[in-house]
């Protein structure tokens, strides 16, 4: 059973904000959404993979997807000279296609499926599911939920906005990463602020683990 890293050299605010610097060690980058930070760097540690390295963007981006691209591109053309290769940790997001063509244009891989609810969930079995009435958080948004879901949308200040936002979704499901009592607590608070019924699943780390590991034997 996946547990949370005792070790972070960071907050979820950072994450969210500012994301996180490489540690300059290693001859593979990881350049990532803020949200996956902890979940990477415990694959990494687990392994002892120290040959990778790691460096986020704001997570805060997955609420602005238009400007992910342009990050990405950003992030590849700071670092490229520094490494021997560069993988890209992150899915679609909302980018309509377009972060998938600038990492082929760049030469870098990046993650399958349309975002980190797919992969943590199984990309093939999300996809079957095809659940258009759930609302997904996964341990980070769990964490997050006041600053990625709550204060952006206005709910904090508006809360009569919950029904104009979440009327069509009927449940909230939680994708568990780690075994965590109070985060699970946290996610069902959630789900009981946006009125919808609550599901937890077990998900661990999913396909983020088979890939990191692919990009770990290159």
């Amino acid at each position: 059973m996946t547990t949370a890293p005792d070790a972070f050299p960071t907050d979820d605010t950072a994450l969210t904000q500012d994301g996180l610097a490489p540690s300059g060690k290693g001859r593979v980058l990881l350049i990532a959404c803020g949200a996956l930070a902890r979940e990477i760097l415990d694959i990494k540690a687990t392994n002892g993979w120290d040959h990778l390295d790691l460096t986020c963007l704001p997570a805060i981006l997955h609420n602005h997807p238009e400007k992910i691209t342009d990050a990405v591109r950003a992030a590849v053309a700071k670092h490229r000279a520094a490494y021997d290769q560069i993988c890209v940790a992150y899915a679609d997001c909302g980018t309509g296609g377009l972060l998938e063509q600038a990492c082929a244009e760049m030469g870098v891989e990046m993650l399958g499926g349309a975002h980190c609810y797919a992969f943590f969930d199984g990309v093939t079995r999300f996809a079957e599911r095809d659940e258009v009435t759930a609302f997904y958080l996964t341990d980070f948004l769990a964490r997050q939920f006041d600053a990625f879901v709550w204060k952006p949308l206005g709910l904090d200040r508006h809360p009569a906005l919950r029904d104009m936002y979440f009327g069509n979704y009927q449940t909230l499901v939680y994708l568990a990463q780690t075994d965590d009592a109070a985060l699970t607590a946290k996610a069902q608070d959630c789900a009981d602020r946006l009125g919808l019924k609550f599901e937890r699943r077990m998900t661990g780390y999913g396909d983020l683990q088979a890939s990191v590991a692919d990009w770990a034997a290159r």
